[in-house]
């Protein structure tokens, strides 16, 4: 049963990741694609806990917590250069 439902959940993020991917490239504006970026690095770090339950690896679970907290760093940093122009001040 769990076989399935990691089947069924790596499908269906993986399709989720795609299609975010779409947004980010055809994105009318900055912020659509900023926006977009965002949520495929959520998706991918879902696909990483995944690969990780169904490997039954610790490592992989490390691995997600540094990529969300690159990732919540690179949109805080992105969204500050869009509004003010400037990262530091």
């Amino acid at each position: 049963m769990l076989d399935i439902a990691l089947w069924i959940s790596l499908a269906l993020f993986t399709a989720a990741t795609l299609l975010t991917l779409y947004r980010a490239a055809i994105g009318p504006d900055l912020p659509d694609r900023i926006l977009a970026l965002d949520t495929m690095y959520v998706n991918s770090i879902a696909l990483i806990v995944l690969f990780g339950i169904w490997l039954n690896d610790k490592t992989y679970f490390e691995a997600a917590l540094l990529i969300a907290m690159l990732g919540f760093i690179s949109t805080v940093a992105v969204c500050k250069y869009l509004l003010r122009g400037d990262i530091i001040e």
